[in-house]
């Protein structure tokens, strides 16, 4: 049977990116999907995921949610928060993803830098979807994950002879 990628084949490259080189796949990652898996702790200790649309702010994401929702709850309770973002998968090769760890905030819309926050959110598309007024903006709260870690797997890496698997973090890199 021929061998497609002759490269993912073997022992993967242990070689770690320079950091800079990772912060921008992680930002390119992030900057060209919308969809992400929040993961909070319910009450009794379980996982709670939910698929949300969001928006980047370098290594910071944010999205729209309602303060009475499961995650918006679970959050108030519980900062720590996972977000797992993933390019599709065609196969191994295609292999495109990050989770992100990291705490969670609520800024509502009179907080003092709800405005830096809002201007990075697409609400406008929304707005019209929905019949909505565009001069009337969205007075709902946004969440927003500052990440503390983020383990980025591409294993197109592989043929540049680096590990499909790296870590950033907000100090260094491991």
């Amino acid at each position: 049977m021929p061998l497609t990628n002759s490269w993912l084949a073997g022992d993967s490259p242990t070689r770690r990116l320079p950091r800079e080189v990772l912060e921008e796949r992680i930002l390119n990652l992030l900057s060209t999907h919308n969809t992400a898996v929040i993961a909070t702790v319910n009450d009794d200790g379980s996982p709670n995921a939910t698929p949300v649309r969001y928006f980047n702010l370098g290594f910071e994401i944010v999205y729209t949610s309602w303060n009475g929702s499961v995650k918006s709850r679970n959050l108030r309770r519980d900062v720590r928060v996972a977000a797992g973002i993933v390019a599709p998968l065609v196969g191994q090769a295609s292999s495109r993803g990050a989770q992100i760890f990291g705490t969670a905030r609520t800024v509502e819309r009179d907080d003092p830098d709800a405005d830096e926050y809002w201007e990075a959110v697409r609400w406008q598309s929304d707005h019209v979807e929905r019949g909505r007024s565009l001069d009337q903006p969205p007075r709902d709260p946004l969440t927003v994950i500052k990440a503390h870690r983020i383990v980025y797997t591409e294993h197109w890496l592989r043929r540049e002879g680096f590990a499909p698997r790296q870590t950033w973090t907000e100090t260094s890199q491991g």
